[in-house]
């Protein structure tokens, strides 16, 4: 008798205990928001303040956009309130992750131009990789504060790119995921109704060329412009590559039909010129 009532509470501890598992499992895919909001905080911060997070994310429905949560807008709350620190201490390593399903170095060219319009000019790349599904790019860089991610946010808007999640690895490192289907590079679209320049500068110049068949590029005598062209399609493939080893002060550009971004530069150093290029298009598309 007394091993069947042993037999009996055993069983019936271990169902109970399953019980409160599929429990648990239940509550937690049932409030996402609130697991995103601890990923975001340590778990004293999150219990001291638990009333006061629940005034601040309510309704809970404005903090969900398609059915998934605003990252950002959960960040920019907490931070708002005072519950999220993104300054250090002192000037630390900061590791950013950025995952996306986009064209690898179109991806790099709009994240590259992103961080540098936020400050980041200084950042080492730790890592890349690409698989069937995904693209990530890990990079490392010396700051005193984390990356506001509203900030990023309005300056992935200029390149028609969103931010679809944040997580929050650690105080000192972040991992964002982009969507970039409606991507593309935030630069200057050559009018051909209209002659461009282009200032002095230390790096390539990017043009959207999407409008114009033809482009007349003239450099000043005081330039020693080594002229090296590059054309790319709408994902950022190269489609064709012009170098030439001698001074040029006048060249006429036939544009590849399905172009649409160019790069110039020069074949040895943007130093080469000091003065602006004139740009003159011909014929629109």
């Amino acid at each position: 008798m007394v091993r069947f009532l042993l037999g009996f509470f055993l069983i019936f501890t271990l169902v109970e205990a399953q019980n409160i598992d599929i429990l648990e499992e239940v509550q937690v895919s049932e409030n996402p928001l609130t697991l995103k909001i601890k990923s975001f905080l340590d778990e004293e911060t999150y219990t001291q303040n638990s009333d006061f997070i629940n005034v601040i994310f309510d309704p809970d429905t404005i903090f969900y956009e398609n059915e998934r949560v605003d990252s950002v807008k959960v960040v920019q709350t907490l931070k708002d309130n005072g519950l999220l620190k993104l300054f250090f201490k002192h000037p630390s390593e900061l590791k950013l992750n950025f995952k996306t399903s986009g064209t690898p170095l179109f991806f790099v060219k709009i994240m590259g131009d992103t961080l540098r319009n936020i400050g980041y000019y200084r950042y080492v790349t730790t890592a890349s990789n690409l698989d069937a599904s995904e693209f990530t790019w890990n990079i490392a860089l010396t700051s005193e504060y984390a990356t506001d991610p509203l900030v990023l946010e309005q300056e992935l808007q200029k390149s028609g790119c969103k931010i679809i999640d944040i997580e929050r690895n650690s105080a000192y490192e972040w991992t964002y995921v982009i969507d970039m289907d409606k991507g593309f590079l935030d630069i200057e679209i050559l009018d051909p109704r209209e002659i461009h320049s282009l200032k002095r500068s230390q790096y390539a110049h990017w043009l959207n060329i999407s409008k114009i068949k033809a482009l007349y590029i003239s450099s000043s005598r005081r330039n020693s412009w080594y002229p090296y062209i590059s054309y790319y399609d709408a994902s950022l493939h190269l489609l064709k590559v012009i170098r030439e080893d001698k001074i040029y002060h006048n060249i006429k550009l036939n544009i590849p039909q399905n172009a649409k971004y160019m790069k110039v530069a020069d074949l040895y150093t943007m130093k080469n010129i000091r003065d602006e290029l004139i740009l003159e298009p011909k014929g629109a598309k």
